[in-house]
């Protein structure tokens, strides 16, 4: 019954039904129900607590079952198939399974616990995962789409428990080629990303930016742009996790008014300003995954705020659009919520019901990250949207010191086994890049940073290798951040213990001003 029986068995070929062919027009590369003989043959099994369950599966078909008792502590328990990656390389596939859970623990971390994961090595190395909730749950479809690099050498699709106890059971698992997508529109030019004249250069602002921190931003920097994020106390936990509807809304009310008590510097100063739903209804739970995609209440009230945002600054010159959330996260969605795509269609739709004129910038879903936008879609019918993406590739590198990433790390150099320099910048950007091309949409960067005590000079060279690919591709950017946690801060030196700007200029500083300085800047009345 155990993965210790495995070792009579023959490997299995795990290609669908179509077969040999070429999978870049759509197909299956791994098709498995667990009603086939031998189905867990050609796969990596532990010893105990994986085995193919009769009446187990759907509809009282066969699963697999993996456990882990709590009596032997939280641990990995997982099982590993070997992909075609020959037949991978370069194409996007769609990892699916249907799951169900008794009792599986809440993991320590966010990417911890019930794992449909694949395990990319060659190039970099990635664990593309889909969402997936700890506890007791019946079945549920669970899944993702990946863009597999073209330099992957192996790919291995990865079921079970991940540093947690309790039980998951799997049934009615696929691996996908998508097909390839068609461009929309000829790709030739950009289409107008509604900010008028020249680019957008600037930074991400904390919260309790007032008018001379954004004169010093225009004036002695040179940005021309702010990312304005309406954050309520923290991130990604906050005070709105807890909230209700109407304390939420009194929060807003306020940080609404100190937007529009300086969006009049921001005109006189030359500064555009994307207005940034940091902190939706809701906020997040201790998964990180948004309270909005948990509950439909929190949905209405999204699309109620920016309803009211968009009627409070339609007119006004300084703002050039309104960013819809900020790093998208989903989990298992219940019945009646709305997945991301089809909320952010929605919300986008109301605005431009009430305002025809300002950009709309969308970030895909997890976290805004680049390789995230392979499973997105534009947003059909709707004009003048801009699509986001951050940039923090590598994450131990830019993370360093933070969310228990060692320290030391440089750049370029080798991190978590690949070799970083601008080349791998250049293809962590790929899939924005590939978006814009083929559906001839604007990319703008609304994040991107490396932590200030990266050794030596290594957060400015990265800074200026990201910058120098978004710049090369006529993206507008804004750099993470200004006045916010001074660990992000360019004003601020390389040692974490000292809290105080730096009395002299530092390296990152005197890149971004370099940057900056192309800006043109034409101050409004």
């Amino acid at each position: 019954m155990y993965g210790s029986l495995l070792a009579t068995f023959l490997p299995l070929i795990v290609l669908g039904s179509a077969g040999a062919e070429s999978l870049d027009d759509g197909g299956a590369a791994f098709v498995r129900s667990f009603d086939e003989p031998r189905s867990l043959a050609g796969a990596s099994v532990p010893r105990i607590g994986v085995r193919v369950e009769p009446g187990a599966g759907r509809s009282g078909s066969t699963g697999l079952r993996v456990e882990r008792p709590a009596s032997g502590g939280a641990g990995s328990t997982t099982v590993a198939w070997t992909l075609p990656v020959e037949k991978l390389r370069g194409v996007r596939v769609r990892v699916e399974a249907f799951v169900r859970a008794e009792g599986v623990a809440r993991p320590p971390k966010s990417w911890n616990g019930i794992k449909v994961m694949l395990h990319l090595a060659g190039g970099a190395e990635e664990w593309p995962q889909a969402p997936v909730d700890s506890g007791s749950f019946e079945w549920a479809r669970v899944g993702f789409v990946r863009a597999i690099p073209d330099d992957v050498k192996t790919a291995d699709l990865v079921l079970g428990l991940e540093e947690t106890t309790g039980v998951v059971v799997f049934d009615d698992v696929r691996v996908t080629v998508e097909p390839a997508r068609p461009a929309r529109v000829a790709a030739v030019g950009r289409p107008d990303p509604r900010h008028g004249p020249g680019r957008l250069r600037g930074v991400m602002i904390g919260t309790s930016v007032d008018a001379d921190d954004l004169r010093t931003l225009a004036r002695d920097w040179g940005a021309n742009h702010v990312r304005w994020q309406l954050l309520w106390g923290g991130f990604p936990n906050g005070p709105a996790d807890d909230a209700t509807a109407e304390e939420y809304d009194r929060w807003l009310d306020g940080e609404l008014d100190w937007l529009a008590r300086l969006l009049p510097v921001c005109r006189q100063e030359g500064i555009t300003v994307l207005i940034d739903l940091h902190t939706p209804p809701g906020g997040r739970d201790s998964a990180s995954v948004h309270a909005m995609f948990r509950k439909a209440e929190h949905q209405t009230h999204f699309l109620k705020v920016w309803e009211r945002i968009v009627r409070r600054f339609r007119d006004d010159p300084a703002v050039w659009g309104y960013d819809l959330l900020n790093e998208p996260v989903l989990g298992m969605l219940p019945e009646g919520v709305r997945t991301w795509p089809e909320m952010a269609l929605e919300a986008a739709k109301r605005i431009r019901a009430i305002d025809a004129g300002k950009a709309i910038v969308v970030e895909p879903a997890p976290w805004g990250g680049p390789e995230a936008i392979d499973d997105f879609e534009p947003l059909p019918g709707i004009e003048g949207v801009v699509y986001s993406v951050h940039m923090y590739l590598p994450h131990q590198f830019t993370h360093q010191g933070v969310q228990g990433n060692p320290k030391g790390l440089t750049y370029p150099g080798v991190i978590a086994g690949r070799k970083w320099d601008k080349d791998a910048v250049r293809l962590a950007l790929e899939p924005a890049r590939r978006f814009e091309r083929t559906f001839n949409v604007p990319i703008y960067i609304g994040e991107f940073s490396a932590i200030r005590w990266a050794p030596g000079t290594s957060a400015r060279d990265y800074l200026r290798d990201v910058i120098d690919v978004m710049e090369e591709y006529g993206w507008d950017w804004a750099y993470h951040a200004y006045r916010e946690w001074n660990s992000w801060s360019f004003e601020h030196g390389s040692d974490p213990d000292d809290a105080k700007p730096s009395p002299s200029p530092t390296d990152r500083c005197l890149l971004l001003k370099s940057y900056f300085a192309r800006n043109r800047v034409a101050a409004t009345p």
